[in-house]
């Protein structure tokens, strides 16, 4: 957990972005509650999301080396962020060496987590990188005390293909296969996971290897500011 003492919270609405690939960064962001997504772009257009953020994720640290930010973040739903500003943070780490061990574990966290999702997408099919991502939300929601059984999907059908590297209609066609399987029950963004082990079998979904990937913080109290 990051120990800072918070003073600003933006409030982002549904569709709206908090940056843009190529931004200078100024902050890194706590996210309090909603969720976002992270997206790049090529010169030709072409979209690839490279990850989805929930309550008690910091984004931004994947921009760190080159004090631009990689990617765009855009909000799923009306999401709250607490505002981490650099200069603060470099300056409390240099003053803090506890604070800057853990901004080092969180930023390895997110080499780790890159890794495996080009690990996921260069050895399962398209069945089992669906399998393994709904677990994997299963796994993220539960560390954060939510059910991990039963949930809402609040990304697009269209952007977790995206993001495994799956067209829109074979995530359809994948969703309604391990519905017949007895595996989950779909219905529109809501999903019920009714075989866990089953699921785990189809993909050899080993899991993360401990909560602590997650990088949470703790709901800051920052007082809240219009965006």
């Amino acid at each position: 957990m990051l120990d800072l003492e918070i003073h600003d919270r933006l409030r982002i609405r549904k569709g709206q972005v908090l940056y843009r690939q190529g931004d200078a960064l100024t902050s890194v962001y706590a996210i309090r509650s909603g969720t976002m997504k992270s997206h790049t772009s090529t010169e030709d257009g072409r979209v690839h999301v490279t990850g989805f953020h929930l309550q008690g994720d910091v984004i931004g640290l994947d921009s760190l080396d080159e004090r631009r930010h990689a990617s765009d973040a855009t909000a799923l739903e009306d999401t709250d962020v607490c505002v981490l500003p650099m200069d603060n943070l470099a300056l409390m780490a240099a003053r803090t060496p506890s604070l800057q061990n853990q901004l080092l574990r969180m930023t390895s966290r997110e080499v780790k987590k890159d890794h495996a999702m080009m690990l996921t997408l260069g050895s399962m099919n398209a069945e089992e990188r669906l399998a393994a991502f709904l677990l994997s939300m299963s796994e993220r929601l539960s560390a954060r005390g939510y059910s991990g059984s039963e949930f809402y999907l609040r990304m697009t059908r269209e952007d977790i293909g995206n993001h495994l590297g799956i067209k829109l209609e074979t995530v359809s066609r994948l969703l309604s296969k391990l519905m017949d399987q007895k595996l989950i029950h779909v219905r529109y963004r809501y999903v019920k996971l009714l075989d866990l082990a089953g699921l785990k079998a189809l993909s050899q979904y080993r899991g993360e290897a401990d909560r602590r990937m997650f990088a949470i913080v703790p709901a800051c109290d920052c007082p809240e500011q219009d965006r």
